[in-house]
């Protein structure tokens, strides 16, 4: 059996990851979100809000239960939040504290709890952390979130080195899948162009059907996933 942990599957990409993984025999999801949206016989969920460290740190056992069955096991963290757009010196400070928990603490210790519990493994083991371009480039009204993003990117790097140096065999990828057509997206397109400098390119990208599918992101996602 193949066992892929997904954050964030309720919606948007973590959602299309699931259900094409489903369409697969022999695997499994176990869903990590605060909602179930996905009734399957193989798909396991694991309420938990990812913007509340205690409940994270109390309950993340039940994320990673032994699977001795398992030929493969994949963690993709996928959930993330953009947060209130707007600019640094004009925001209430618990943002940054919002965006950081669920951005960064929650997959640090989702993926410190990963490679802990099935460090006996022999099975192909891989972490996805899902990035974004805005890792790479200064976002005005972004800053949580591009900062976040590009934490997550020094913490999957720095993660592979120290699984090489062990010779453990794990695999720690990143991957940024564009600009996709989710609830986010609706989220920017309605933010005021005083808070965020590049909203017009963003409702062009939907008014001019350049948002990308998240079902056909997730096809090739996984597609790169199987094939490594």
């Amino acid at each position: 059996m193949r066992y892929y942990i997904i954050t964030g599957a309720s919606r948007g990409l973590g959602k299309a990851l699931a259900e094409e993984i489903l369409r697969q025999p022999d695997t499994t999801v176990i869903g990590v979100s605060r909602h179930a949206t996905i009734e399957h016989p193989r798909y396991h969920h694991r309420p938990l809000d990812l913007s509340d460290i205690l409940a994270v740190e109390a309950n993340l056992y039940t994320v990673f239960a032994p699977h001795p069955d398992a030929s493969s096991i994949t963690l993709i963290n996928n959930a993330a939040v953009l947060g209130q757009i707007g600019y640094v010196g004009e925001l209430p400070n618990e943002h940054f504290t919002f965006a950081f928990d669920v951005n960064l603490v929650a997959p640090a210790m989702l993926m410190n709890t990963f490679l802990r519990n099935y460090a006996a493994m022999t099975c192909p083991r891989t972490i996805l952390n899902i990035s974004s371009g805005a890792a790479q480039r200064a976002v005005d009204g972004w800053a949580a979130y591009s900062a976040s993003k590009a934490a997550l990117d020094a913490l999957s790097r720095a993660i592979q080195k120290e699984q090489d140096l062990r010779g453990t065999g794990v695999r720690v990828q990143t991957i940024s899948p564009g600009v996709l057509d989710t609830g986010m997206q609706e989220q920017i397109r309605n933010t005021d162009n005083r808070q965020f400098s590049e909203v017009d390119k963003f409702v062009a990208f939907h008014s001019e059907d350049k948002l990308a599918d998240p079902v056909e992101v997730a096809r090739k996602i996984l597609a790169s996933l199987q094939a490594n």
